[in-house]
C-alpha cells in the first residue's frame, strides 16, 4: 500500500473536475474538503464530526451538501482514466440503517447481512465493475423514494433508476449484472428495451427447455420448438459443451429457452466440488446468447465487487452516519462517501503495479489518513518543520502507525 499526501487526493478530484464540467474554485476546494475528511475522521461522520475535524463551520456543510454534484459522471471519468478496458455495469440495492419518522424513502427494506427487513432506507447502486482489475468503481447511488414516484413496484423503480442513466452507463458497458433478484419477466423485458443485457442468476430449480435442432419431422402440425426439459441434476452432455474442468468445478454452456421468461438464453451450467466432494450446482444466464460462457460466469463472480463498496462504505467513510433529513443532504453523503474510495482506491492501489499489488485496505487508509490529520494539528501547533531531512523519516513512521497491511 502506498502512502499519498492530501495534495494527490486534490490534484485527482480537481483534473477528474476539470474534464467533465465548469466549477469555481469554492465548490472544488469544498468537495476536496468533504474527501480528504471521509477518508480521514475515524468513528462517525456526519455534520458535527466534519465540522470539529474540517476547515469550515458545522452550518457550511449542511448548506453545501444541499447543492447537487455530478457523481455519476466524475466517477465515470475516474473509472475510464484509471481503471482497465473492460468493464461491466453493476446494480445493487443496499439497506440503509436510519431511525426518525420524518425522512422521505423511510420504510422497511431487505437487509441480507441482518436476513430481514428493517426498517430504515434504501440505496439502489450503481457501480462500473472493472474485470481486468478485478475490483468495482462506484458510480452513483440513488435513494429509493416508490411513494414520490409514478411507480407501483420495486421492479419498476430499480428499471427507472437505470433508464435515466441509460446513456451513460450504456457508453461504458452494455451489459449489466445484478444477483438472482432480477432474474424475472418483468425486470428482464425493461432491460432489454434499453438496448441493455442482463447478466444473473437462476433459481436451481428454474423450468428449462432443450431446443430442437433436428430436421423437420414431416409431420402434420406447428414444428417442434423444444426436445425436453432440462434436468439440471443430469444436463445432456451431448447438448451442453464443455467449456471447463477442473477440480474445483464443471462448466458447461448451451442456448436454453427459459420458461420464466419467456425468451432464449445463454446458460452456464456449473458445478462446483466442494473439499468433502459435495457437488452444488449453479444456473447462469446472460440474455444476449452470443456471449461467451467465460465472460459470463466471469462477470457475474467479479458482481460482488460492488457489496465491497458497501461494506467499506459503511465501516470507514460515514455510508450510515447521516443524520440528515433532506432527501438533496442524503443522496450527497451517500456518493460522497462511495467516491471517497474511488479516489483512495485509485491513489493507494491502482497506482501500484498489478504484480506487486496487495489486497485493498480502507481500514490501513483510514488510519494513515487519521495520523497525518493528527500529525499536521501538531505540526501547526508548536511549529515543527516536518519535511526537514531529520524528521522525514519520523513522520513517515508516525503516519504508518497503527496500520495493518500498509
Amino acid at each position: 500500500m502506498i502512502t499519498r499526501g492530501c495534495f494527490n487526493y486534490k490534484s485527482l478530484i480537481i483534473r477528474t473536475l476539470d474534464k467533465i464540467s465548469v466549477f469555481n474554485k469554492c465548490r472544488k476546494d469544498f468537495f476536496c474538503e468533504v474527501i480528504i475528511l471521509l477518508l480521514s475522521i475515524k468513528g462517525r461522520v456526519n455534520f458535527l464530526q466534519l465540522g470539529r475535524f474540517g476547515n469550515f463551520e458545522e452550518q457550511r456543510y449542511r448548506q453545501q451538501f444541499e447543492k447537487p454534484f455530478p457523481f455519476l459522471d466524475f466517477n465515470k471519468e475516474l473509472a475510464l482514466s484509471h481503471g482497465g478496458n473492460r468493464f461491466v455495469i453493476a446494480f445493487d440495492p443496499s439497506y440503509i440503517n436510519k431511525s426518525g419518522k420524518k425522512t422521505p424513502g423511510l420504510g422497511w427494506y431487505w437487509s441480507g447481512c441482518a436476513g430481514q427487513a428493517k426498517w430504515g432506507l434504501e440505496i439502489g447502486g450503481l457501480a462500473a465493475i472493472d474485470l481486468d482489475n478485478h475490483t468495482a468503481f462506484h458510480l452513483e447511488a440513488v435513494q429509493t423514494l416508490i411513494e414520490d414516484k409514478q411507480v407501483t413496484n420495486l421492479t419498476d423503480w430499480y428499471v427507472s433508476v437505470i433508464e435515466k442513466r441509460k446513456d451513460t452507463l450504456s457508453s461504458i458497458s452494455k451489459y449489466l449484472v445484478a444477483d438472482a433478484w432480477f432474474s424475472k419477466k418483468p425486470f428482464v423485458d425493461q432491460i432489454i428495451a434499453l438496448d441493455m443485457h442482463l447478466i444473473s442468476r437462476l433459481r436451481d430449480d428454474a423450468d428449462l427447455k432443450y431446443l430442437y435442432l433436428g430436421p423437420p419431422t414431416g409431420k402434420r402440425g406447428r414444428p417442434s420448438k423444444y426436445a425436453g426439459k432440462v434436468i439440471t441434476e443430469n444436463i445432456d452432455t451431448s447438448y451442453f459443451e464443455l467449456i471447463e474442468q477442473n477440480q474445483e468445478a464443471t462448466v458447461y454452456s448451451a442456448i436454453v429457452y427459459c420458461k420464466s421468461l419467456k425468451q432464449n438464453i445463454r446458460l452456464v451450467h456449473v458445478t462446483y466440488t466442494s473439499d468433502k466432494g459435495k457437488l452444488t450446482r449453479k444456473l447462469y444466464f446472460c440474455t444476449d446468447t452470443q456471449m461467451d460462457a467465460l465472460e459470463i460466469l466471469d462477470c457475474y463472480q467479479s458482481r460482488f465487487q460492488i457489496e465491497f463498496l458497501y461494506r467499506d462504505g459503511k465501516q470507514h467513510t460515514g455510508l450510515n452516519d447521516s443524520q440528515a433529513r433532506s432527501e438533496n443532504k442524503l443522496n450527497f453523503q451517500f456518493n460522497a462517501a462511495l467516491t471517497a474510495i474511488n479516489i483512495a482506491k485509485v491513489e493507494h492501489w491502482l497506482s501500484t503495479p498489478k504484480e506487486e499489488r496487495k489486497s485493498f485496505s480502507m481500514a490501513d487508509i483510514k488510519t494513515m489518513n487519521h495520523n497525518r490529520l493528527l500529525l499536521q494539528r501538531f505540526i501547526d501547533v508548536f511549529g515543527v518543520n516536518a519535511y526537514s531531512a531529520k524528521n522525514r523519516k519520523h513522520v513517515n513512521e508516525l503516519i504508518y502507525y497503527g496500520t495493518i497491511a500498509a
